[in-house]
């Protein structure tokens, strides 16, 4: 749910008003016509259980996503990446089932099984067509009710995951997008890879594993979607058959350090002999709750999340010839978010895309925006929404985010209601409050002496 995803233009998804009109008439005939109408039936099971369920016969086939709260917000920094590693084992091997019986099984009837670690929660994602739904609940339940986190399978996620961290030293818009993120945040778990590092991972022990499963894995504890070719009836069928034992349990709380205040311009200077500078300059954002969300995704739109639609591309890429690739986004997560501008540039005009992008940020503070402006913006926004839960897969990530964020199940409807609400001086409003030009964080990895910056 963050503006990253709205970095480009209408014309980059050849998104023309026709194409507009289409994407819109998508909705329709993905939830129907009713205005307001819930876009999934909603209940929590006797065992806590969150149930969203979107009953849909156009094919045969089965999407289930289960998010558990139990991402790196729940861990400690010395063990930074133990919730990534749990949910990367799930499916490496259960009581019954090891890592190759489970990849056969799921493989061979022509479905997937997935699981992701995040920072504010985990995934377990099913596909599998309706036939074989028998198996495909029964393999997510295993994994995710029985792991059996075997040595051998712990030492070489390990090393598979030591090995990622190598590679991403080697990447200068990575390394830079880590710095900023530990300066910003600094004890804050926002503020730790979700990998976690080298010695974090050589700190977590198999108990370490089996003891955050067993705390944080509970019913009451997750949400479940299922999008797809299956009634409600066959659903609660498959609940009480695979996941009847899955019991409440209480959930260990942790009290999160106070996110720290940037005072003043910090910049942070990391060497590395390369061309092009990766320039990211920002700040403290906002949370996913904050009611200034929406205009504050119609103002990030036209400041630098349109893409070539964009002020940021307009000046520093097509006038000034300065960066290929300029952009903004905030990033609002449950209980912070991030701003960050990000480029590459030569080294030698580093110094002067940066004073473009602090000039940007503060004509769009101090001047109001164009009527077209903001219409496109408007637009876009609501145009290209559909494209986001235009498959079984992408619902079902959708009711995950809409129920885990509190944004309601007529959301569909809201969001658009609330964006079109948004006026000029909406826009100004928000990029007064939320763009600071003074006390911001400045991460530059290049050749540093090449760079010269003030």
């Amino acid at each position: 749910m963050t503006d990253r995803n709205n970095r480009f233009p209408a014309s980059a998804y050849g998104l023309t008003v026709t194409g507009l009109f289409l994407c819109a008439l998508l909705t329709l005939l993905i939830f129907g016509s009713s205005a307001g109408a819930a876009i999934a039936d909603r209940e929590v099971l006797p065992n806590g259980l969150t149930l969203l369920h979107t009953e849909k016969k156009a094919l045969p086939i089965i999407r289930v996503v289960i998010a558990v709260k139990a991402g790196s917000v729940a861990e400690t920094s010395a063990k930074a990446g133990l919730a990534h590693l749990t949910a990367d084992l799930l499916n490496e091997g259960t009581t019954k089932r090891s890592s190759k019986e489970i990849s056969e099984a799921i493989e061979f009837v022509g479905g997937s099984l997935q699981t992701s670690g995040g920072a504010d929660y985990m995934t377990v994602s099913l596909s599998v067509l309706k036939k074989d739904m028998n198996l495909g609940f029964d393999l997510l339940s295993d994994i995710l009710l029985k792991p059996a986190f075997s040595d051998q399978e712990i030492k070489r996620r390990k090393t598979i995951i030591k090995g990622v961290i190598q590679q991403q030293r080697e990447e200068p818009g990575i390394v830079a997008s880590k710095a900023f993120l530990a300066e910003l945040f600094g004890d804050h778990p926002y503020g730790w890879p979700v990998e976690g590092t080298e010695d974090t991972l050589d700190a977590i022990t198999r108990q370490d594993i089996v003891d955050f499963h067993k705390a944080y894995y509970a019913p009451n504890n997750a949400i479940m979607a299922v999008v797809g070719d299956i009634s409600r009836d066959e659903l609660m069928g498959m609940i009480n058959r695979f996941f009847g034992g899955w019991d409440r349990r209480d959930t260990p709380g942790k009290k999160l350090p106070e996110l720290r205040r940037i005072t003043r311009p910090n910049v942070i200077k990391i060497q590395k002999d390369i061309t092009q500078a990766n320039i990211i300059l920002g700040h403290s954002g906002i949370a996913r709750d904050n009611p200034d969300y929406y205009a504050v995704t119609v103002m990030n739109y036209i400041l630098g999340g349109g893409g070539f639609a964009s002020r940021l591309v307009d000046n520093i890429r097509d006038n000034k010839g300065l960066s290929y690739d300029v952009h903004s986004f905030f990033s609002p997560q449950k209980y912070a978010g991030t701003f960050q501008a990000g480029l590459q540039t030569k080294n030698e005009t580093a110094q002067v895309a940066i004073d473009e992008v602090l000039r940007e940020m503060e004509r769009i503070r101090t001047e109001l925006v164009s009527s077209r402006e903001l219409d496109d913006a408007k637009a876009y926004l609501t145009g290209s929404f559909p494209l986001r839960v235009d498959s079984n897969s992408k619902i079902a990530g959708f009711l995950i985010s809409i129920e885990f964020y509190g944004l309601g199940l007529d959301y569909i409807d809201t969001y658009t209601q609330h964006i079109q609400k948004v006026s000029r001086e909406d826009v100004q409003r928000v990029a007064k409050k939320y763009l600071n030009i003074e006390d911001y964080l400045l991460v530059i990895v290049g050749n540093i002496n090449k760079t010269k910056l003030r």
